[in-house]
């Protein structure tokens, strides 16, 4: 696991920094490769906080980025945002590997119909 913090128009702080690395990290436990993670802090007219977040898994490559006045609040809604975009993409390989629709679902519906069609 490999995270990098950069900071941008702003002072770097290890309570920030050990945040948003420690929030981070834990997106390695959706993730079967190892991960690669680049997290750029900025402050934009003093008031906005700003946090991207890129995430590097293997062949996944999930962004994302979130401003608001709080900077503990970017790096929640971002990593929300981040966690979001791992568990659809892992849901939608996970669905298209299994054959997405049980074959039962399909023999219920041909039946009710079939007996519908039976009964006029």
């Amino acid at each position: 696991m490999n995270i990098s913090i950069t900071f941008r128009h702003m002072d770097a702080t290890d309570a920030v920094k050990g945040y948003a690395t420690e929030k981070v990290a834990k997106m390695q436990r959706f993730l079967r490769a190892p991960l690669k993670g680049q997290v750029t802090l900025s402050c934009q007219h003093d008031r906005l906080h700003s946090v991207e977040v890129d995430v590097h898994s293997g062949h996944d490559h999930f962004h994302a980025h979130e401003t608001s006045e709080d900077m503990y609040a970017s790096i929640d809604k971002v990593i929300d945002k981040i966690e979001r975009q791992i568990v659809s993409a892992k849901g939608s390989v996970t669905a298209r590997k299994k054959g997405g629709d049980r074959a039962s679902a399909h023999l219920v519906a041909d039946l009710v119909t079939a007996g519908a069609v039976n009964e006029d």
